[in-house]
């Protein structure tokens, strides 16, 4: 990748930047001895920085968000345009924009009925929770109130999302947590949490869904959450029989099935979203990051028009209706955005796209795993994948997070972004994570796997 000069426009942005932004997930005690980096321009799959250098980004924004790629001056115009037009008003009213994405979202989410807008991933998930609990107040007792989460899922940065997270090192020093939060097992077959091998097997991570509800009381539990495939904690997809045996686990006992499509959503796995690999029919489903590719704000908690439906069945007094409100849930821009991002997601048919880069991707990752020893496992789905690093294949023990942050380094020093877990665990912080946007083309996800196979050579 080309670098400019270093001008005073850019020396001046660094500057103002050190000495007046405090950035996500950062010790600022770097930039006493190097500069942050200052994005400022984006185009298809590249970003330039401040000082004019230009990277290949395998990571859709940093955080799999950018899914149709930067610089799309469409939904730039039609954003501009809508916000001249009505910028907002609260969402006690509605919007054509709103409107028109809410119908257009649902033609997707078959057996769904309904869009709740709010502001991030985050959010999305917390009104969620509160349609549960209040539901467990109107319509019983309170009791079945109880959300059951995954191990190793992430789920946000509020504090009921991170009570329904699964990774300590984002929730230690937050505590205490909300209380009705409880876990299960992950589904990692790599690490099989029952020390078992699949196919040989029962299945045993999606079992223990079972096993939770009936130590907690069934009469308690009123939703499960999980993602289609863990992100964030190490890209995890299930097997094929996990979700049916979730699914039909949560309508034995009356618990909702609550998908977070955060990241998988709007096409990163080859599917509109990334439940739809797996012949299951959720009951609620939260979407952010891809739903309009970062060019605006929006979340959406999408149910079926039976559980809206319990909401409009309820006692029409001062607190019979869902009391929840988010600002700038009554914003157009993100609505209209989304608008645009499903038109070209469907005119340029970037699902098949990614089914097609997505299986050169996995062939590329397998290619190094049988090189380098370092890697021990080749995970993902679509252009969605991880590399989980170890110090010896045969007793799996991780490598170091240290390992993981010089590969990260040195496929930036080629102009290369990739993404790896990042402080979520006490010892599997040891994945590297790809997630090029939806129009990532056969050369740069040559240049991506190229990239890999010198950082392995060199640090491992």
């Amino acid at each position: 990748m080309q670098q400019a000069a270093l001008t005073a426009p850019s020396t001046d942005i660094i500057q103002t930047d050190r000495e007046t932004v405090w950035h996500h997930l950062t010790q600022h005690s770097q930039f006493e001895h190097s500069d942050p980096m200052v994005i400022v321009r984006g185009e298809g799959m590249r970003v330039t920085d401040a000082t004019g250098r230009e990277y290949l980004d395998a990571t859709s924004g940093g955080v799999w968000s950018v899914n149709v790629g930067y610089g799309r001056t469409e939904i730039a115009d039609a954003v501009r345009d809508q916000l001249v037009t009505m910028c907002y008003f609260a969402g006690t009213a509605g919007s054509e924009p709103g409107a028109r994405f809410a119908a257009r979202l649902l033609e997707k989410l078959p057996g769904l009925g309904r869009v709740y807008y709010s502001n991030s991933g985050s959010e999305a998930n917390e009104k969620a929770y509160k349609m549960v609990r209040q539901l467990a107040h109107m319509e019983g007792d309170g009791s079945k109130s109880k959300i059951i989460y995954r191990d190793r899922d992430y789920h946000g940065t509020t504090f009921g999302a991170l009570s329904s997270t699964g990774q300590f090192e984002r929730k230690e020093h937050y505590g205490p947590f909300l209380d009705g939060f409880v876990s299960f097992a992950n589904c990692c077959c790599y690490r099989c949490p029952f020390g078992k091998t699949y196919g040989s097997c029962d299945i045993d991570c999606a079992q223990d869904l079972e096993t939770v509800i009936q130590r907690e009381g069934p009469e308690t539990v009123g939703a499960v959450v999980l993602e289609p495939i863990t992100a964030g904690g190490g890209v995890i997809p299930p097997v094929p029989e996990y979700f049916p045996i979730i699914e039909a686990i949560c309508r034995k006992y009356g618990v909702l099935l609550h998908i977070d499509e955060v990241v998988c959503g709007l096409g990163r796995t080859g599917e509109w979203f990334g439940y739809q690999h797996f012949k299951v029919q959720p009951d609620i489903v939260t979407m952010a990051k891809g739903v309009a590719s970062g060019y605006a704000a929006i979340s959406c908690t999408v149910t079926s028009e039976s559980l809206f439906q319990r909401f409009k069945a309820l006692p029409a007094d001062r607190l019979g209706y869902f009391r929840d409100i988010s600002t700038f849930g009554g914003c157009t821009a993100g609505p209209t955005a989304g608008l645009v991002n499903i038109d070209i997601i469907e005119r340029e048919d970037l699902l098949a796209n990614v089914r097609q880069r997505g299986a050169q991707l996995m062939d590329g990752l397998q290619a190094l795993k049988a090189k380098y020893p370092l890697v021990g496992d080749v995970r993902g789905v679509g252009l969605f994948a991880g590399l989980e690093l170890v110090q010896d294949r045969e007793s799996k023990q991780p490598a170091p997070e240290q390992t993981a942050m010089a590969i990260a380094k040195d496929c930036s020093d080629q102009g290369v972004l990739i993404g790896r877990t990042n402080r979520s665990f006490r010892e599997f912080n040891n994945t590297l994570c790809l997630s090029p946007a939806l129009i990532a083309s056969s050369r740069d996800i040559d240049d991506i796997i190229e990239a890999l196979d010198g950082a392995l050579m060199r640090c491992g």
